[in-house]
C-alpha cells in the first residue's frame, strides 16, 4: 500500500512537472534556421534551454518578409509562454502581435523599442561593434597587401555597428589601412556575396569580412576559392573554410536566448525593457579558432585591447558620426 502510495505521488509529481514547462517558440528571419549566422545561433540557444531546462522549444521558419506575421499567429496558437522574433525586420510584425494578445509574452533580437516597449516585449540588442572592432583588428594585423574588405548585409544600423567597428578597429591596427566597403542589399544571396568578394579580390584584398547573414556563405567561398583570408560573422564560421576563415566576429544571440528563457523558468521576466549585450558581458567576442589562426603576438594584443574596451578606455565607434569623432 505505501508502495503504490509513493509510485501514485511521484507520477503525479512528473506529470505536474512536464505540464508546467516552459514552452517557447521562436521565428526565423529569411535566412532560416540553417543560415549559419544569427537564426542557427538562436535554434541552438533554444536547444540548450531544452537540454538544460526541460523546455519545450520550436521554430517557425521565414521565406519571406510576409510570412512573419502568420507564423507569429502560429506560435500563439500553439500556447507558447514566449515568442521570439529573430532579428530587427520583425521589429513591426512583433509590435503588432504584442499589442493585439497583451498577455502574451514576446522577445525580438536585434531591436529596441526605447521607451515605447510594450511591457509583454523584451528587445535584446548586442554591441556588434566591439567583436567587429576585434576583428578589424586581427584583419588589417594579417593583411599582406594591407587592403581589407568589409560586405554588409542591408544598410541599416545593426550592421553599421559591424561595419564601423570593424573599420575602426582596423585603422587602430593599421592607420593607412584600405578598407574596401560594399552592401548586398541581401541576407540571403549568396552568389552576390561570392561577386563581391570577388570583385575585392581583384582590388587586392586579402581578407575580407562579411555581415551579411547566407550571403556570407558566397563570401566565404571565394575566399576559400582564391586562397584568401575570410572573417567570419555572428557563430564560429571557422568551419566552412578551415585553411582561411582566421577569425570570426561573434554574436552570441544562443547565449542571450538561453539567459532570457532562464530567468523567465525562474518567474522573472523583463517585460518593457532592452536588454544590451556586450564584450564584458562575454555576448560578443572573437571566436575560440582565432588562437589557432593568427599569430600569438596579435593574440597578445588583442587580449589588451578586450581589457580596454571592457573598462571603457577604448569604446569602438557604431555609427558614421561615432566614427568620424574615434581618434585612432
Amino acid at each position: 500500500m505505501t508502495r503504490n502510495f509513493i509510485f501514485t505521488v511521484f507520477f503525479v509529481s512528473f506529470l505536474n512537472f512536464n505540464a508546467f514547462a516552459l514552452k517557447v517558440g521562436m521565428v526565423t528571419d529569411v535566412g532560416g534556421v540553417n543560415d549559419q549566422s544569427f537564426n542557427q545561433s538562436a535554434w541552438e540557444g533554444l536547444q540548450k534551454t531544452k537540454k538544460e531546462l526541460n523546455v519545450k522549444v520550436s521554430y517557425q521558419e521565414s521565406k519571406q518578409d510576409a510570412d512573419y506575421e502568420a507564423n507569429l499567429e502560429t506560435l500563439l496558437d500553439a500556447q507558447n509562454d514566449l515568442i521570439w522574433g529573430i532579428g530587427f525586420k520583425m521589429s513591426d510584425s512583433i509590435l503588432k502581435a504584442a499589442k493585439q494578445n497583451p498577455k502574451q509574452k514576446y522577445a525580438i533580437i536585434d531591436y529596441s523599442y526605447g521607451a515605447n516597449t510594450p511591457k509583454n516585449v523584451v528587445g535584446v540588442m548586442f554591441k556588434a561593434e566591439e567583436g567587429a572592432f576585434l576583428a578589424g583588428y586581427i584583419a588589417a594585423k594579417s593583411s599582406q597587401s594591407k587592403v581589407i574588405g568589409f560586405i554588409g548585409g542591408m544598410s541599416v544600423p545593426i550592421i553599421h555597428s559591424f561595419q564601423y567597428g570593424f573599420i575602426a578597429g582596423a585603422k587602430y591596427a593599421e592607420p593607412k589601412i584600405i578598407v574596401l566597403e560594399q552592401y548586398s542589399e541581401s541576407f540571403t544571396d549568396a552568389a552576390k556575396g561570392k561577386a563581391i568578394a570577388n570583385s575585392m579580390i581583384g582590388k587586392k584584398a586579402d581578407v575580407v569580412f562579411h555581415a551579411a547573414g547566407a550571403v556570407g556563405d558566397g563570401v566565404i567561398e571565394a575566399m576559400k576559392e582564391k586562397n584568401k583570408m575570410a572573417v567570419g560573422v555572428d557563430r564560429d564560421q571557422n568551419y566552412l573554410a578551415p585553411k582561411n576563415v582566421i577569425t570570426s566576429s561573434m554574436k552570441r544571440v544562443d547565449n542571450a536566448i538561453y539567459n532570457v528563457v532562464k530567468e523567465l523558468n525562474l518567474g522573472n521576466f523583463p517585460g518593457g525593457t532592452t536588454i544590451n549585450y556586450g564584450l564584458k558581458d562575454g555576448a560578443v567576442d572573437i571566436a575560440p579558432t582565432t588562437s589557432k589562426m593568427v599569430s600569438a603576438e596579435i593574440m597578445k594584443a588583442v587580449d589588451e585591447i578586450k581589457k580596454k574596451i571592457s573598462s571603457g578606455k577604448i569604446k569602438p565607434p557604431a555609427n558614421k558620426a561615432e566614427f568620424s569623432k574615434f581618434k585612432i
